[in-house]
């Protein structure tokens, strides 16, 4: 599992959606469905309607992999913070219950606003 408690950043680039809804598809529930996934080196956070999904890659193969699911639901606070002018990279802060506080950064020319409403229609 992913250590939250040790101030985690992810440093996230986009990803495909289909390909993340295939790999979770398995997982899903009904009238779930993945809007947005995102990756770092090797592992991915995925956010579908009702929850945020990270996957922890493990090993030297990659065939071992931990799916730690974040429902929307125990979102207490969110934050995001826009790019600068030479700061290319956006984040976003969500704070849950029983587990603190989560930091994904966002690489490249991110909408980080559209994306607060988004995550904004499935908190509130």
């Amino acid at each position: 599992m992913i250590d939250f408690q040790a101030d985690t950043v992810f440093n996230l680039g986009p990803a495909d959606a289909e390909d993340a809804a295939k790999l979770l598809e398995p997982m899903l529930i009904d009238d779930e469905h993945v809007f947005a996934a995102f990756k770092s080196v090797r592992d991915q956070v995925i956010f579908t309607n009702r929850r945020l999904i990270a996957i922890n890659v493990k090993g030297v193969t990659g065939t071992s992999k931990d799916f730690t699911s974040l429902p929307y639901s125990k979102i207490q606070a969110f934050s995001v913070e826009t790019a600068g002018l030479l700061d290319f990279d956006s984040e976003m802060i969500l704070w849950f219950a029983g587990l603190g506080q989560v930091t994904f950064q966002f690489t490249s020319r991110f909408d980080i606003k559209g994306f607060n409403k988004l995550i904004g229609k499935y908190v509130l």
